[in-house]
């Protein structure tokens, strides 16, 4: 069937105002046009789409269907259209990685100014997601890979784990806090303590290792409230919600509004890369950047 892009973009923002007036404000076309377009869609599929009368309008059972089955499209081809756009600037290979904000450092970016000045005509493209998103989506094949900070206990066997660096674990603490004032501090210490913490259901692998480092200390950590996300836990203990364990590299996240304090025999987290079995060439070359970064020790210098 023969669906023109404008009558598909007038259906999807129909779909989703359900106003032909906010519709056409929104896809900056007159009214007249935009409902000319409707029609000329429902005349090709044979079935009415909209309800519609002088109070409101409604998707009917087959306009339903049909946006469910065209909602992905167009934002597809807008992405299409953009690759297409830097493949003709010479960028014809594209790298999809993920990242979790806990390991967002220095050393991350400089993997990823030494990886584009050897590959010029790469494109990188970068998302923001927790563990669990990284690897459901790695698996379906929508991202090429992923700093996932520790890698997963549960087997996964279409996926490799690339260890690249290192880094201890500090407490943080709210400022007026009455560890705030020490210079080093036993994990143990922390007993008692309303903790802010990272959910299992985003980083399991964190939360059971944190979870598994206060055991060792001797003591359940007692968890009053999680995030998904290392950086939001840093400014929840920032304004005051609890202590926390987490990485270095995050001490910069909440300023001055909340202590960040090395402790003794700090529990050592391995960030990992994640990324599919079998890779494509453009992956490979990325890996063997990570694989000279972790050679050449510039794993977190403070973590002595």
């Amino acid at each position: 069937m023969d669906y023109s892009l404008r009558e598909l973009e007038c259906f999807v923002a129909v779909a989703e105002t359900l106003s032909f007036t906010r519709a056409a404000r929104r896809i900056h076309l007159s009214q007249p046009p935009l409902s000319r377009h409707i029609r000329t869609l429902e005349e090709k599929i044979g079935a009415r789409l909209f309800d519609r009368d002088r109070r409101m309008v409604t998707l009917t059972p087959a306009g339903a269907l049909f946006y469910e089955e065209t909602r992905d499209l167009l934002p597809r081809l807008v992405r299409a259209a953009e690759s297409a756009r830097r493949a003709g600037r010479g960028e014809r290979a594209r790298l999809r990685i993920g990242f979790v904000s806990a390991v967002l450092s220095a050393e991350l970016v400089d993997c990823f100014r030494r990886f584009r000045a050897a590959h010029p005509g790469t494109q990188i493209m970068l998302h923001d997601c927790p563990p669990a998103e990284q690897l459901a989506a790695m698996e379906e094949g929508s991202l090429d890979g992923g700093f996932i900070g520790l890698p997963p206990s549960k087997r996964h066997p279409r996926l490799r784990f690339l260890p690249w660096q290192r880094e201890p674990l500090d407490a943080y603490l709210p400022i007026g806090h009455r560890l705030a004032s020490r210079k080093r501090l036993d994990l143990a210490e922390l007993r008692g303590e309303p903790f802010a913490a990272v959910s299992g259901e985003s980083a399991p692998a964190f939360a059971t290792f944190v979870r598994e480092a206060c055991r060792a200390a001797g003591f359940t950590p007692r968890i009053v409230l999680e995030s998904p996300r290392a950086q939001a836990v840093a400014v929840m203990v920032a304004a005051g919600c609890g202590v926390a364990l987490l990485p270095r590299s995050l001490s910069g996240t909440t300023g001055e509004a909340a202590v960040v304090i090395p402790l003794r025999k700090a529990p050592v987290v391995t960030h990992a890369f994640a990324c599919r079995a079998k890779g494509n060439a453009v992956l490979e070359s990325f890996l063997t950047v990570l694989r000279v970064h972790e050679s050449s020790g510039q794993v977190s210098r403070s973590n002595q």
